[in-house]
């Protein structure tokens, strides 16, 4: 088992010969065992917590790269003819988001479903890799991730929000 110790966010090699297909959960780790797509396992053992992004490579020790492909997920689709209104609210509830020039794509969730539903939002079921924005903070997820308490890519809780608060009930 080769163990891969860096990441980066595009590949240096002209084709990476392996693969791992992960989604959007599964692409947030510090030291795990994947199986590559050819069967083959790789023992990530990075320096510190990362979020893998689509097309980014793990570099392997002794040389060579692995490509992280983002996996098909259940997810949802948001469109509206207020989408910007739609995606501040999405994302006043800290949720990550795929946001393109005519729908948002974000997981699957009954509480953001029903608050879209309330705003006239059209939504529709779907299932397709999911590559979410990283936000102004960068693309580091919390920590509190790691230990399931949070699922949002953009920056911790110990700002201001002008005297509002979030009910993190997710």
């Amino acid at each position: 088992m080769r163990p891969a110790r860096h990441y980066h966010d595009h590949a240096h090699d002209a084709q990476p010969r392996e693969r791992v297909i992960l989604d959007y959960d599964a692409r947030f780790l510090r030291r795990k065992v994947l199986t590559c797509e050819s069967g083959a396992q790789l023992l990530v053992d990075l320096p510190q917590t990362t979020s893998l992004d689509q097309g980014g490579v793990l570099c392997l020790e002794g040389g060579g790269e692995v490509a992280v492909i983002a996996a098909t997920e259940p997810l949802l689709e948001v469109r509206a003819s207020h989408l910007p209104r739609i995606a501040w609210h999405i994302g006043n509830r800290h949720t990550p988001c795929q946001i393109e020039e005519h729908r948002l794509l974000i997981q699957r969730d009954h509480v953001i479903r029903t608050m879209l539903n309330h705003l006239g939002a059209d939504l529709r079921e779907v299932e397709e890799p999911f590559t979410p924005e990283g936000g102004a903070y960068g693309h580091g997820r919390t920590h509190a991730h790691e230990h399931g308490h949070s699922h949002h890519h953009g920056h911790d809780h110990d700002h201001s929000h002008g005297g509002h608060s979030h009910d993190h009930d997710h």
